[in-house]
């Protein structure tokens, strides 16, 4: 998340009441009582998705940048509505939205300030609902953002806490009369003064930590997911949870309270139909991954592998191949994000080398775990032109060729175009069956059609120089894997194989058959920078 000051868009939970205060009655203005704290019963709608909805593929989104409506040069929920059929053509099956709760920030959407209602420059709470509506009918679940560790500092909850040690909302957030010592936090204190003592924020001042401690913050928390859930959001990305209680300034993160807090959190979650969540914990993303926490998170530190591995490290390939061999297969994987500490846009980070971006492609969408693409990534969409920091990763769409909008909006956008925007663009890509649109659409397509590739078993994983196979099991059915990321032909055997069954080639298509012998073992050649996929057919 981006930690720079922003000016509140939210001057409407800013009206207040008057207090009686002092020794002489004299009354001064005071915040507003919170609106969004009322409690919510659970309504599931239930769900209309496939099963193995959840299985993915998703796409990361980030509203703001993805498709412009009315003409304002900032993406919308109408916008990203009339861009579901891409996602739909491209065999996405779940959108993840970065932020679209109304917030203080103005971009990022990190700092919450109402966390039932709709950010307004992405529009209405009604305009979420179509959204909701269109993507369920085009088979797409959509899980939304949610900010758990932290709020505004504008929202009205800690406005009311910071006015006074009185407060009832007092403890809803963590303070100290005195400042404490001791204490940096990737580099900064992050304790802050106030006009009555000293608050805790462990990203940044303006995102104050909840006390989560208190179990009725966690209650709250949980209204507010049930809010969603009752409107037929298919359910949640967690931010931070490794963040979310602290015991000093040595203990700060990845405390057992976590999992704990998550874990109610996934219990009620699992209570409605066919829902979905997965937690960011970048210090400990296995013990997330767990059942008694998460369930499901993000397998950061596998992407710097995937791509190293593809840029020319066997040592990585061999972290790569034997990820999973203790990972749950539950863990969801990805090669780019939203945030510079997970690494540049792909194509960046590829050097624009287009057959080692599409192996790193084809390694993680064919590894087990849920997907989850970064929008533009299909495209090989590059870095912000002349941007720096987590700007440069969330630049506008690059739906056409032209160098002034990008087919993004009709006037000047938000922030600077892709560096790549004249040739790496939808429009460009959409009709050439040899595009990094086109590999996406073949290889996610293949991907949706093999239950054992969206689901299965990791089975028989060997990394030998510049070659990895693996295979994906699933009841009756059995895929191999196999991929070279060297400059030159390679020749590998997979074993582990049924005895004495043909091997037929999905990947590529016209790729030659071949047999498991009496041993099951079955050899395997490779062009440069290449992969073959194969179906075990037991009765061929």
């Amino acid at each position: 998340m981006t930690l720079h000051r922003l000016a509140s868009l939210s001057t409407h939970l800013l009206l207040s009441t008057s207090l009686a205060v002092g020794a002489a009655g004299a009354a001064e203005a005071a915040p507003a009582v919170p609106t969004d704290t009322a409690p919510v019963a659970a309504a599931d709608p239930g769900s209309t998705l496939s099963p193995d909805w959840k299985h993915g593929p998703f796409m990361e989104i980030y509203v703001r940048g993805y498709q412009d409506s009315n003409g304002d040069g900032i993406g919308d929920l109408r916008g990203l509505i009339s861009r579901l059929d891409h996602l739909q053509s491209l065999g996405i099956r779940g959108i993840w939205l970065m932020p679209v709760m109304r917030s203080q920030d103005a971009d990022h959407g990190y700092s919450v300030s109402d966390y039932r209602d709709i950010e307004q420059d992405y529009g209405t709470l009604a305009d979420f609902d179509e959204l909701l509506k269109q993507a369920h009918a085009r088979g797409i679940g959509v899980i939304i953002d949610y900010v758990i560790n932290h709020s505004a500092a504008d929202h009205p909850l800690f406005r009311h806490a910071e006015s006074s040690p009185k407060s009832p909302w007092r403890d809803w957030y963590v303070w100290e009369k005195e400042k404490p010592d001791g204490w940096h936090i990737y580099g900064n204190t992050p304790w802050y003064e106030s006009d009555h003592g000293w608050y805790f924020a462990g990203f940044y001042s303006e995102m104050p930590d909840f006390n989560l401690k208190n179990p009725k913050v966690v209650d709250w928390h949980h209204d507010n997911l049930r809010f969603w859930l009752n409107r037929g959001v298919d359910g949640f990305r967690f931010d931070a949870v490794g963040n979310l209680v602290e015991h000093g300034p040595l203990a700060w993160e990845g405390q057992p309270e976590n999992h704990v807090i998550m874990n109610g959190v996934r219990q009620l979650v699992g209570r409605y139909a066919n829902r979905y969540m997965v937690c960011e914990a970048p210090g400990d993303p296995l013990a997330f991954g767990q059942p008694d926490s998460c369930g499901c998170s993000f397998a950061f530190g596998h992407q710097h592998k995937l791509v190293g591995g593809a840029l020319g490290s066997p040592a990585m390939l061999e972290q790569v191949a034997s990820y999973f061999e203790t990972a749950p297969t539950t863990m969801a994987t990805f090669a780019s994000n939203h945030d510079g500490f997970a690494g540049a846009r792909l194509w960046d980070r590829m050097r624009g080398d287009d057959k080692a971006y599409r192996l790193v492609a084809a390694t993680y969408l064919l590894q087990p775990g849920t997907p989850f693409l970064y929008y533009g990534e299909e495209i090989g969409l590059a870095g912000g032109k002349g941007l720096s920091g987590d700007h440069k990763l969330r630049t506008p769409m690059s739906w056409t060729a032209d160098t002034q909008t990008g087919g993004f909006t009709t006037t000047e956008p938000f922030r600077a175009l892709s560096a790549n925007v004249a040739t790496h663009n939808v429009a460009a890509q959409v009709g050439d069956p040899n595009s990094i649109l086109s590999f996406y659409k073949s290889l996610i397509a293949l991907r949706n059609s093999r239950p054992s590739l969206q689901k299965g078993r990791y089975e028989a994983p060997k990394s030998t120089g510049w070659v990895v196979s693996f295979q994906r099991v699933h009841e009756g059915e059995r895929t191999v894997v196999v991929l070279n990321y060297g400059v030159q032909p390679a020749a590998t055997t997979v074993a582990g194989l049924p005895a004495k069954q043909a091997l037929r080639p999905l990947w590529p298509a016209a790729g030659r058959a071949t047999r498991s012998n009496a041993q099951g073992q079955a050899r395997v050649k490779l062009a440069p920078q290449s992969f073959a996929v194969y179906a075990v057919d037991a009765s061929k």
